[in-house]
Parts: structure tokens; sequence; C-alpha cells
């Protein structure tokens, strides 16, 4: 409970959101084009063109696995 209340009033003293979260975002993202090429030998184009497909994949296997949750909470006992 200490780190949530930390949490709400960090947000609550934040001015800009989209700053304050950048880096993560960032690293988010960049984990995308090292999955795709650890080694770094891909050109720019290609990296990005895979990292988009591989971010793609992941949140298409979150959004699977979310309806899995829904439908299976849906069954009756």
């Amino acid at each position: 409970m200490r780190a949530q209340a930390g949490a709400h009033s960090m947000w609550a003293k934040t001015g800009d959101r989209t700053e304050r979260t950048a880096i993560a975002r960032k690293k988010f993202l960049d984990r995308f084009e090292k999955q795709v090429d650890p080694n770094g030998e891909l050109t720019p184009a290609e990296r990005a063109k895979r990292a988009a497909s591989a971010r793609r994949a992941y949140f298409t296997g979150l959004a699977l696995r979310s309806s899995v949750a829904r439908a299976a909470r849906k069954k009756p006992a």
C-alpha cells in the first residue's frame, strides 16, 4: 500500500505525464528492436519493420490471453 500511495502522490505532482513516462516507453519499444536484431546487423528500416511486427504479435498475444480469460469467467460453474 505504501508503493501505491507513493505512486498516487508522484502522479499528483507530475505536470507532463508524457514526458514522465518517455524513458520507459522508449525502453519498452527498444525491446522489440533488440528481439528482432540482437546483433545489430539489419538496416534501420528493416529493423523498424520487423520490430513493428514483433510489437503487433506481442499485443495480439495479450489480446488473445485476455479473450480466453474473459470467456473462462463467463462459463457457468
